[in-house]
């Protein structure tokens, strides 16, 4: 039941450096924006903001940007939202990379996302169904390690509720379930008096066709997830590669 990926640990470690940027905050703003145009203003009928909310109070957020962000989201005001869901992909090294965009112009994140791809060495994808089919859309709770709390105590939570997966990944616990049981399976880690960080809809690789990079693969992968990510309509980048102790060590160093 329980897994270990040293890329997921290197990924969080690598989250808790990105959360000191300020292109983190506009982010999470974007996502309560569009949780709340989806489904409403109201956190308590509403389980997609509910979480957003959450996730940007745990990056110390502060409540009156979210506010306005649901207010945005819901259509209230001058400075009313709307973004366009898009994906995007391409390879690198053999690895390949899927991008979910947020985004109020289409032709400028398609074209940002493509030169991405070309100076950091990747290929963008034209056909995205050669990237996509190497994902699929699953739940993932992110439960912070505490005295009394371990994979153990999590994994008992979450498994009735519908949880395929428990895996230590650092100082995190993740909890990955189908996308439609998330909300059920955060809800029964909640009900254990178990706190979480975090509660997203995201693409999870194929662990059949996962690439095991070597130190050069994965700094060049790396390199390009962190310019997919320093771009404004960018929200996530996912890939299917995990590492070695020895190559996350190798990372880590740098």
């Amino acid at each position: 039941m329980s897994g270990h990926s040293k890329w997921a640990t290197t990924k969080h470690k690598k989250a808790a450096i990105d959360a000191k940027r300020g292109k983190l905050f506009a982010k999470l703003i974007k996502n309560i924006e569009v949780a709340a145009r989806a489904g409403g203003g109201d956190p308590a009928g509403n389980p997609t903001l509910y979480d957003a909310i959450v996730k940007a109070k745990k990056s110390s957020v502060p409540n009156d940007n979210i506010d306005r962000a649901v207010k945005r989201g819901s259509g209230v005001g001058s400075d009313a939202v709307q973004y366009i869901d898009k994906m995007y992909g391409g390879v690198i090294q053999g690895v390949a990379v899927y991008v979910e965009c947020l985004t109020d112009n289409v032709n400028r994140a398609v074209a940002e996302v493509r030169v991405a791809f070309t100076r950091n060495g990747g290929k963008f994808a034209e056909d995205i169904g050669s990237v996509s089919r190497l994902f699929a859309r699953k739940g993932l709770i992110v439960v912070p390690k505490a005295p009394g709390v371990g994979e153990d105590e999590v994994m008992m939570a979450a498994l009735d509720a519908g949880a395929e997966e428990v895996t230590d990944a650092g100082d995190v616990i993740e909890v990955l379930c189908e996308a439609p049981d998330l909300v059920a399976v955060r809800k029964a880690i909640q009900d254990a008096g178990i706190d979480y960080d975090s509660a997203d809809s995201i693409f999870h690789p194929d662990q059949m066709m996962l690439v095991q990079a070597d130190v050069e693969t994965a700094q060049k992968v790396t390199r390009l997830i962190d310019a997919l990510e320093d771009l404004d309509d960018v929200q996530n980048v996912y890939a299917n590669f995990d590492i070695s102790d020895e190559v996350a060590a190798a990372l880590e160093a740098e």
